[in-house]
């Protein structure tokens, strides 16, 4: 029951790159003639400094004016015929064909004795949601995204089952964007119902009535039609859908008009009786919360914290007694229980705070299932209700564990494993007996044991221990081409996982490294204050701190080394290459926040004040200017080569964000080294993206990467 997240960016893949012998180098191509891109005079004054927006223009909305548009063709057109040159664009793609061509599953759903989970064949654009009549049962098709739309661009969203698993709620989005339309589906006939609801974002497909007669789900008002893409997310409210009438009767079930930036999420306890209301207004793990007693038809939202300063996760409840993950004095989290019936509801600690944080949590079988971060690793433990600890989960390996979902008194749960080198598995886990069996296990074009993985600490500028995995081919030896990848936000961890995108990178020869820098929450609140607001700088000193570690330590050469991240990773990337353009050989960022003085004034962009602060207030402002990509480029610098992502629909990070950037990046006397985007149609942030579109991304990037690392790529059979 753990709330809906909102929470920054996160990327839905980490591309790959190619990779060649460490002693060739790049040669230089002839320079490259960029489009002509109109400078206007626009300059905003604030705090007394003067700041020139010379391609304010190229902020508007791609769909609705047509110089963007023309721009974004132009540009295309440039990066498609730079791209034409490389010699390892051809064998990527072929290979990476071959290696994302393999059965995947989602994690099985258990409702009404039907088990719902999707999965993708191979090279279908989209997975496709099946359902079995029993554990055993054969699986049959219930939706098939990929009859949705002719360029596999519209994907399956949320979904979730009725109680009684005879309907399913679902949401379809289209082009990648945020913004999901809602559907009811028959399960047993496959009929799709005339209930139909719009303008749906950051919400489950639904929370469903006990009784399943409606659903709860959350919504925006609907926007202009101009301004879709673009126009700030406000006023966002909670409502209740019965069953066979129109959106336009839905009931209001909660929403704050005196504060329209709070978000409403929304969840059922598992007996039915509580309607869980978390309210948040940025991306901070503060909330507030609310719950409705159902039982009373008259009843009220009852407030049970009323103060927005942390984190009250309600993971299941026995009665009036509500399982709550909370990190009220307690930064690495722990957990409590609120009598939410009674006047006092004064937390009552079960599991103190551990020195590993404190991710998921769940009640199965009558027993909680917590998930740790132990150095960036999972560890699982198993505890009574009472909080007292059984002992621990046996998991395949050193990686990653997610799942663990299930009824309070069924002792069967589902988890998924990955690691780098070992593909995303699923797991039948039995809380009883304490077992775990292998539900679905994919069979892939590569070696696991060809792989190995090493997790190094390095020291940052200030001296801050920093974890990152390294990971290659065991025949790998000496310095190699490199892909160092970090993210640092949002109080987000990342972890291992497994990517056959990453496989076509280091089967050739190459590194791939995941820097764990601070900013994000492998370590807990500590991790992620340290590395946000004022403290954003230690995020790139991090970054550029495990680059030179990397050359120092022979694991690549000094003109061996590409970077990449996606959405605040593309600002670090930003950010970095204008502090140590001489480090990197090349540069990736992906649908990246560039413009650090007006993120704020576009669609989820207000949320992130939590993590960059207000470009309202100076001293955040002044903070914001000194590593803003797009106005930190410095001319006569030589830079490396760099190559930006983004995406026509993309409505998290519009990407006149990533406009402006090429645009000044292509402006500046940086050096010969091309400077380039790649703009995607009919695809947002990343989520929803077709498999073929991530297959010629991917090959892209690697072959530019492998370009720009001296790599020399060689068919792989």
């Amino acid at each position: 029951m753990r709330r809906a997240s909102i929470l920054a960016l996160p990327l839905l893949f980490v591309s790959p790159t190619a990779v060649a012998s460490p002693e060739s180098a790049p040669t230089m191509t002839a320079p490259i003639t960029y489009p002509d891109t109109r400078r206007v005079d626009v300059v905003d004054e604030q705090f007394g400094e003067k700041v020139a927006d010379p391609y304010r223009w190229l902020e508007n909305d791609v769909r609705n004016d047509k110089e963007v548009a023309e721009w974004v063709a132009a540009q295309n057109k440039v990066t498609d015929a730079y791209l034409d040159t490389l010699p390892g664009r051809d064998a990527f793609k072929a290979r990476l064909t071959k290696l994302f061509d393999y059965e995947r599953f989602g994690m099985p759903y258990r409702k009404g004795g039907r088990y719902f989970y999707s999965r993708n064949s191979g090279l279908q654009n989209q997975s496709v949601l099946y359902v079995r009549d029993g554990l055993n049962g054969e699986g049959r098709v219930l939706i098939d995204p990929n009859t949705w739309a002719a360029d596999g661009a519209t994907a399956l969203g949320e979904w979730l089952p009725s109680e009684d698993g005879k309907l399913l709620a679902y949401s379809i989005q289209d082009g990648g964007s945020d913004w999901r339309t809602i559907r009811v589906l028959d399960v047993a006939t496959g009929k799709v119902l005339d209930d139909k609801i719009e303008w749906a974002k950051f919400t489950m497909a639904a929370s469903w009535a006990k009784d399943g007669s409606g659903f709860y789900y959350s919504r925006y008002p609907e926007p202009p039609a101009d301004a879709k893409f673009q126009a700030l997310n406000e006023n966002h409210r909670i409502y209740f859908h019965k069953l066979g009438t129109p959106q336009s009767a839905d009931r209001l079930v909660y929403e704050t008009p005196s504060q329209p930036k709070q978000s409403h999420y929304s969840g059922l306890t598992d007996d039915g009786r509580w309607l869980v209301i978390y309210t948040s207004e940025g991306t901070d793990n503060r909330n507030l919360l609310h719950v409705i007693d159902l039982k009373d038809p008259a009843a009220k939202p009852k407030t049970i914290i009323g103060e927005l300063t942390n984190e009250w996760s309600v993971i299941g409840n026995v009665g009036s007694t509500f399982y709550i993950s909370t990190n009220k004095d307690a930064p690495r989290s722990r957990i409590v229980t609120i009598d939410v019936a009674s006047a006092d509801l004064t937390p009552r600690e079960i599991v103190a705070q551990d020195a590993a944080v404190l991710g998921s949590a769940s009640i199965v079988g009558g027993k909680l299932i917590l998930s740790y971060l132990v150095d960036a690793k999972t560890e699982v433990r198993r505890h009574a209700l009472d909080g007292k600890l059984l002992g621990k989960v046996t998991l395949p390996g050193i990686g990653t564990a997610s799942g663990f979902g299930g009824e309070p008194d069924e002792n069967e749960t589902f988890f998924a494993f990955t690691s780098f080198n070992y593909p995303t598995t699923i797991f039948r886990y039995d809380v009883a007996t304490d077992k775990a069996t292998v539900w679905a296990q994919p069979k892939v074009a590569f070696n696991p044991t060809d792989y190995v993985v090493d997790q190094k600490f390095y020291a940052s500028k200030d001296g801050t221990r920093v974890p990152m995995f390294v990971v290659r081919k065991k025949t790998t030896t000496g310095p190699a081409p490199t892909i160092l990848w970090g993210y640092g936000g949002f109080n987000i961890a990342y972890t291992p996982a497994f990517s056959a995108a990453r496989v076509a990178w280091m089967e050739q020869g190459g590194a791939f490294v995941l820097a764990n820098i601070r900013g994000g929450g492998e370590y807990g609140k500590a991790w992620h204050d340290g590395g946000r607001l004022a403290n954003k700088q230690n995020v790139f000193d991090d970054f550029i701190a495990a680059g030179e570690y990397l050359i120092a330590q022979g694991i690549t050469k000094k003109d061996g080394l590409a970077i990449q991240g996606g959405s605040n990773g593309g600002l670090l990337v930003g950010a970095v290459v204008n502090q140590r353009p001489d480090l990197f050989a090349a540069a990736m960022p992906a649908v990246g926040v560039m413009d650090m003085l007006r993120f704020d004034r576009f669609t989820a962009g207000r949320y992130w004040v939590d993590d960059y602060g207000y470009p309202s207030k100076e001293a955040d402002w002044k903070r914001l200017r000194a590593y803003s990509p797009y106005h930190n480029i410095r001319s006569g610098v030589t830079y490396p080569a760099i190559l930006a992502t983004t995406a026509d629909t993309d409505d998290r990070v519009v990407p006149g964000h990533t406009f402006k950037y090429t645009a000044a990046l292509q402006a500046a006397d940086i050096g010969p080294k091309p400077h380039l985007v790649r703009i995607e149609t009919r695809a947002g942030h990343g989520a929803g993206k077709p498999t073929d579109k991530v297959i010629e991304e991917t090959s892209d990037l690697y072959a530019f990467a492998a370009k720009w690392t001296g790599l020399q790529v060689k068919p792989v059979e």
